[in-house]
């Protein structure tokens, strides 16, 4: 049995759907009033209420599972920073402790290649990049991270760790899905700074199968990058017109005028209390190049990236059963 948090998520989703074609039995933690429609009805998963903020509720789900899968966090690019490490860190420690205490042979936890945060020019992002946390999202998973690390080397708690690239695919309606996606189906037609810059995108279901592979044979304590290849922001938006079958022009916004735009945008939002449409911690995302190398994880998990043609094919096929597109 294999518990996964934040299964009713974007990638959640996926991982159980992955996890269970591949005949595991899966228990998911499901919050009071969460969305598990996606689930009825699956053979082999069952549904656990509880939050990770809630160690009583964790420590029953836990309870019969040899691994957990702790996918549950709060992404945004835009929010109060405790907020983000109640959730992200002290959420996290919960979850070890569980699995810790109720004997749980491995813990998968999911990390972001952002907790890279600034780098230099031309860098190359391996698993041995020195972090660089810029903003508190990235901050919080770093620091879950270093609490992943700690339960493993004090305690011997199978810990593996994996670095995903910026998520696209099926069931995804934010970041890079709603950036490099949806905003051009709707007709929002805008590239940054000329397209140059380079961006790491993970198709959802390649993260759900490194994350399977990690259960069978990610070592303790190691930390993978699963990503695709990295990709410029021109070459991206010229393949998801073409296979959307739409022209391929963009208004380009240089880097000053995307900022100011965000920076305004951002005073609006102390005033509405909601997340900005461009929010100003975007700019660590799309203005540097994230080069990403995921050698690791082919090597010693067996990863395998789906060619980012075909991930763009069905995140578009996707939208148009949605109604969008």
């Amino acid at each position: 049995m294999i518990l996964v948090t934040g299964a009713t998520g974007f990638l959640g989703k996926t991982i159980v759907t992955e996890l269970c074609r591949k005949g595991y039995r899966v228990r998911i933690l499901a919050r009071p009033g969460s969305d598990i429609a996606f689930f009825q009805g699956m053979a082999g998963v069952e549904i656990s209420g509880g939050d990770i903020l809630d160690p009583a509720s964790l420590e029953r789900a836990v309870q019969g599972c040899s691994s957990v899968v702790h996918a549950a966090a709060l992404f945004r690019f835009w929010g109060d920073e405790e907020a983000f490490y109640e959730l992200n860190v002290l959420g996290s420690r919960n979850v070890l402790q569980a699995a810790l205490t109720q004997g749980a042979k491995k813990v998968i936890l999911i990390s972001t290649i952002a907790v890279a945060g600034e780098m230099k020019p031309g860098a190359i992002i391996t698993e041995e990049t020195a972090p660089n946390p810029v903003d508190p999202y990235q901050a919080s998973k770093l620091q879950a991270e270093q609490v992943a690390l700690h339960y493993y080397q004090a305690f011997g708690l199978g810990v593996n760790i994996l670095r995903l690239g910026a998520l696209y695919g099926p069931y995804g309606r934010y970041a890079f899905n709603r950036l490099f996606f949806e905003e051009f189906l709707r007709g929002w037609r805008i590239q940054v700074a000329g397209g140059r810059h380079v961006t790491f995108p993970c198709f959802v279901r390649d993260a759900a199968q490194g994350i399977e592979a990690a259960i069978r044979r990610g070592v303790g304590g190691e930390i993978y990058n699963i990503a695709g290849e990295s990709i410029s922001h021109q070459n991206l938006n010229c393949l998801v017109s073409r296979l959307a079958g739409k022209p391929a022009w963009r208004i380009n916004m240089p880097k000053w005028a995307m900022i100011s735009t965000a920076g305004f945008m951002e005073y609006l939002a102390l005033l509405t209390k909601r997340e900005p449409f461009y929010p100003l911690n975007l700019k660590s995302y799309v203005f540097q190049d994230w080069m990403v190398d995921t050698n690791k994880a082919q090597s010693c998990l067996g990863f395998c990236p789906t060619p980012i043609e075909e991930g763009v094919r069905e995140t578009l096929d996707w939208y148009r059963e949605i109604g969008i597109g």
